[in-house]
């Protein structure tokens, strides 16, 4: 497949009905931007049938779809827009290779999300970044208790959050907050799920994300009063 450059832009952050965003800054919403597809669409599984027998006119439609949303996604993981870029032609490689493995067993839409986050892993992992703090991953964080639950939304924002100024918050986050508020918050994976991909335990998924949630809460608070200066 021909090598692009895809333009850097904003992450696309389409939501399900909490779209409402600005910065007032009170405590933080969770899914952001749930990534997910319920309903398919026609056009999209006659293309995808055609590129599973090998119509490569098809495979170029499916790219068209989803190389934008592909690439917020890895950008936002990364927070790098050339690694964004090189990130997003290696899933849509990854794509090309595995097409005519998909079932249809979920959407289309969350088997190509699912496969760019493995990309976005194997990349982290292949640079020997580490994924999860060590200090965060000695803490000791009980599963379950009364009173701290860590994967409910305690960040909630009150009227709107300007998306700019949250996409820098996210941007800002370290790395490990980050990968974690991203695939909890804004792609909707469930902690035991993303315990399995960053291989860590469910307790420190937990606390990492609340953690991120009080961060981002912090950095909005502070960009709103620095806004509010005369």
């Amino acid at each position: 497949m021909p090598r692009s450059r895809i333009p850097a832009e904003q992450p696309d952050n389409t939501t399900s009905g909490e779209d409402a965003q600005a910065p007032k800054p009170a405590q933080a919403t969770t899914r952001v931007a749930y990534a997910r597809t319920a309903t398919p669409d026609p056009v999209e599984a006659e293309a995808l049938a055609k590129a599973q027998a090998g119509d490569h006119h098809a495979f170029a439609h499916l790219y068209s779809l989803h190389k934008r949303r592909i690439y917020s996604l890895c950008l936002r993981m990364v927070g790098n827009i050339a690694e964004a870029e090189d990130l997003t032609q290696e899933a849509f490689l990854q794509l090309h290779r595995k097409i005519a493995t998909f079932r249809g067993d979920s959407a289309f839409s969350t088997w190509l999300h699912r496969l760019a986050v493995n990309v976005v892993l194997m990349q982290l992992r292949k640079k020997g970044l580490s994924l999860i703090s060590l200090d965060e991953a000695m803490e000791p964080v009980p599963d379950e208790g009364p009173g701290r639950s860590f994967g409910a939304p305690d960040l909630r924002l009150s009227g709107s959050i300007d998306r700019l100024a949250l996409e820098r918050a996210v941007a800002d986050l370290p790395a490990g907050y980050r990968l974690i508020f991203i695939l909890h918050d804004v792609e909707g994976y469930e902690h035991n799920e993303i315990a399995s991909m960053l291989e860590c335990s469910i307790g420190n998924s937990k606390s990492q994300l609340h953690k991120a949630r009080l961060r981002l809460r912090d950095a909005l608070r502070a960009q709103s009063r620095k806004e509010a200066q005369p």
